[in-house]
């Protein structure tokens, strides 16, 4: 069972393929927040007794079903799945891809049509670059955003 401190927000980590882990653990720590990673058993790692993680089948879209039925409103969670974080804004949950951007309700549809038209385009053999290579940028924008992301609700 999963037990959450009284009226402070966790924060999930959708952990299977996050390349910010470290710097959660870091951030989440310097303003006492609850981080639970997500993964697969899959991806088993080692892991410091400070970090809480939970793992689930290896089926397509079980780390992301645990996310959606265990957050609360004000919750915090942090993925690269698209279409995860359009399930979870209606919630009220605040999400934070590992690149830094904040997830929200204008700006989700669009992602999510981007999405459909890029599969879209696979399907017919049409093949793209891809995704650009996670840089130092990105990592920052990341750090940055969670710190201010946290900072707000300490502050409250």
């Amino acid at each position: 069972m999963i037990s959450y401190k009284i009226n402070q927000p966790t924060l999930f980590v959708d952990a299977d393929s996050c390349p910010v882990k470290q710097e959660i653990i870091q951030i989440a720590n310097k303003f006492l927040f609850e981080v639970i990673f997500v993964a697969s058993y899959s991806h088993v790692s080692n892991h410091t007794a400070e970090e809480r993680w939970v793992y689930v089948e290896n089926e397509k879209e079980a780390a992301d079903l645990f996310i959606l039925n265990h957050v609360n409103k004000r919750d915090i969670v942090v993925t690269q799945d698209i279409g995860l974080a359009s399930t979870l804004l209606p919630k009220e949950v605040f999400v934070l891809s590992p690149r830094g951007s904040i997830y929200n309700e204008e700006d989700i549809v669009t992602a999510l049509d981007m999405r459909y038209l890029s599969a879209k385009a696979r399907r017919q053999g049409n093949f793209g670059k891809g995704p650009k290579p996670f840089s130092k940028e990105d990592r920052q924008r990341f750090i940055n955003q969670l710190t201010l992301l946290l900072s707000n609700y300490v502050r409250k």
